[in-house]
């Protein structure tokens, strides 16, 4: 059931526009998320930063007091001194290794805090989205989003932020050292700054390279989910080798972009690693100077060489981690990007109420519909005049409330995308689609369920029992509606599941074939209970007898409702109050069924052909 989303109407022969990318977050609305995040737990933030600085400042005293022990030992100290200062060594040592574990620890616990914040407001913003803008874009997008996306900026939440936070502590604590032991070795120590070109080089080009990358995964992904959903057409129609060359294609995109990041890291990281080696070369040569001429001691080149030294293991973490952001950073602004997406149906200002006119209702007044000079085209304002065509021409409609309605006509007539209009997933380019002189597309989502369910051929089973799936329409029904909703579209299979409602669908538990699935389908728009069912090849998936005996026990429990069928098995016509053809988008007969086949026109030629 669909309430009310749909998904591509290929099957009836109609063109979606070709899928539109999601939106991608901008630098600055990246920033501003991530320091949302950072602030809704400050205070772990903070005592990370702090246990770092101070496991950061117990890691100086080793060189230190090495240095010491070498001027203690060359000026003729004893023993005893020199075990009591290895005695510190050591202590410092233990205290720098329990507070950089703590740090860790404290940093993993805020990571994996954020990245559920992260995971719950994906979810959030991903049932937000209308139908068509999933439609468009594709599932694949939203997918990789879903799993390579999100996963890549938990990994960086977890791992990243706690070494990267313990590295820059170091880097700076190990800086400072050297500028106090010696301002000219300090000097020295700046060298390891050189590689900063290298960096500046990369960030440069990261961004946008690692954005390519995960565009080219999704389209990989969502290129992949078509052929699987669609394998039996695609073998049925002989299409395996264009599939193929199109799957190659992709392939190739994803390797050329995966290769355009490898290339950029291979010239950061040697670039860096000779950066490392610049500053304790030079701390060497200049404090050998020095010590020559008696301006320092062997001990304070020692320990400044030492502190250069342990400078490359921060430092190599930082970089490893900016490499690793970059990718991190493009998947959390593809992630982020889902919130720029249009929560609600797109609404054109002509539907709209002149701001001077009085306010409309916030709820329909009544079940009538009515459809009024309907234009639509599938890619409106976008640059391809080929999509900007109309694939509805002027429709006008009246559906009354109760009535049953049947839209027949050819494949590729329009059928369906009037249905979508009806249920208010798109919305006209021109003239207006109402449901009690409300329109239908400017009704909140929530409301809109309550007026209108559209399903289609299109049919989901969720992993879960089959009480789960059912109760997705009315989380309130009781066993004895959820039976009789079952028993109303002729799902006598569900009595003899093993567990009855209870019964796991899925992997691992009883799997519904494509008719079962439909009647489950149909199960949920009997409990969801809304006044007009729009019913889009509903039965298309089951055999002539199941869906005859479908149609008569829905008929029966729809009674009453407003029921417009999408159909080309011409016997729904034949029981409808009314039916209606569409031919090229536009609506070109309307009557009974008798009074159309007396006529003589399209759909008496329609049902002589079906009917013979």
């Amino acid at each position: 059931m669909r309430t009310p989303t749909a998904t591509r109407p290929g099957r009836s022969g109609e063109a979606l526009p070709a899928g539109a990318a999601l939106p991608v977050a901008d630098p600055a609305t990246t920033r501003r998320a991530a320091l949302r995040l950072v602030r809704r737990d400050g205070r772990a933030v903070a005592l990370m930063l702090a246990l770092n600085a101070l496991a950061a400042g117990a890691g100086l005293a080793g060189p230190w007091l090495l240095g010491r022990i070498v001027d203690t030992v060359r000026s003729g100290g004893g023993v005893h001194t020199v075990d009591r200062l290895a005695l510190v060594i050591l202590a410092c040592g233990l205290a720098q290794l329990l507070l950089a574990r703590y740090a860790r620890y404290v940093g993993h616990r805020f990571g994996e805090r954020t990245v559920a914040r992260v995971r719950e407001q994906y979810v959030d913003r991903a049932l937000a989205l209308p139908a068509a803008i999933v439609e468009r874009a594709g599932t694949g997008d939203l997918t990789a989003r879903g799993t390579s996306d999100v996963t890549s900026v938990a990994r960086a939440l977890r791992d990243a932020v706690p070494e990267v936070c313990v590295a820059a502590a170091q880097a700076l604590f190990l800086l400072g050292a050297v500028v106090v032991l010696d301002p000219l070795l300090g000097l020295c120590g700046l060298g390891v700054f050189s590689g900063v070109f290298a960096v500046r080089w990369y960030l440069r080009r990261a961004h946008g390279a690692y954005l390519a990358e995960g565009a080219a995964t999704s389209a990989l992904a969502e290129l992949l989910a078509a052929t699987a959903a669609g394998a039996r057409t695609v073998e049925a129609l002989g299409l395996q080798e264009r599939r193929t060359a199109a799957s190659e294609q992709a392939v190739e995109r994803c390797r050329r972009t995966r290769t355009r990041t490898l290339f950029l890291r291979s010239v950061l990281l040697p670039a860096v690693d000779v950066a490392y080696v610049v500053p304790v070369v030079g701390v060497l040569l200049a404090g050998g100077a020095l010590h020559g001429r008696g301006g320092i001691s062997l001990g304070v080149v020692i320990t400044a060489a030492l502190y250069l030294r342990q400078l490359s293991d921060p430092l190599a973490t930082i970089l490893f981690w900016a490499e690793q952001l970059q990718s991190s950073g493009a998947a959390f602004a593809r992630v982020e990007g889902l919130g720029r997406a249009p929560r609600t149906r797109t609404v054109p200002a002509a539907l709209l109420p002149h701001p001077s006119a009085e306010p409309s209702p916030a709820l329909p007044a009544d079940d009538r519909i009515e459809v009024t000079a309907v234009h639509y085209a599938y890619g409106a304002g976008s640059a391809s005049p080929a999509a900007d065509r109309d694939v509805l021409h002027g429709v006008d409609l009246t559906v009354r409330p109760g009535e049953r309605l049947a839209v027949v006509g050819p494949s590729g007539a329009g059928k369906s995308t009037l249905g979508r209009l009806l249920a208010g997933i798109d919305a006209p380019r021109q003239g207006s689609v109402t449901v009690g002189g409300v329109p239908v597309a400017a009704l909140d989502p929530a409301a809109l369920r309550r007026q209108v369910v559209l399903v289609t051929q299109e049919h989901h089973v969720f992993l879960g029992t089959l009480r789960d799936n059912l109760q997705i329409a009315a989380p309130d029904a009781e066993d004895a509606a959820l039976c009789a909703a079952l028993a109303a579209v002729g799902a006598e299979w569900a009595a003899e599941l093993p567990a009855g409602l209870d019964t796991e669908l899925g992997a691992g538990g009883h799997r519904p074939d494509g008719s079962q699935s439909q009647q489950l389908a149909l199960a949920r728009v009997v409990l969801a209970d809304p006044h007009t069912v729009i019913l889009d090849e509903a039965t298309a998936l089951l055999d002539p007898r199941t869906a005859r005996h479908t149609e008569r026990a829905l008929a029966a429990v729809l009674t009453g409702r407003t029921v417009i069928a999408i159909a080309h098995r011409l016997h729904t016509a034949h029981d409808a109050d009314r039916v209606a053809v569409m031919e090229e988008g536009r609506l070109t007969e309307l009557g009974t069924h008798d009074d159309l086949v007396a006529a003589n026109g399209a759909y008496a030629a329609l049902w002589h052909s079906w009917h013979s």
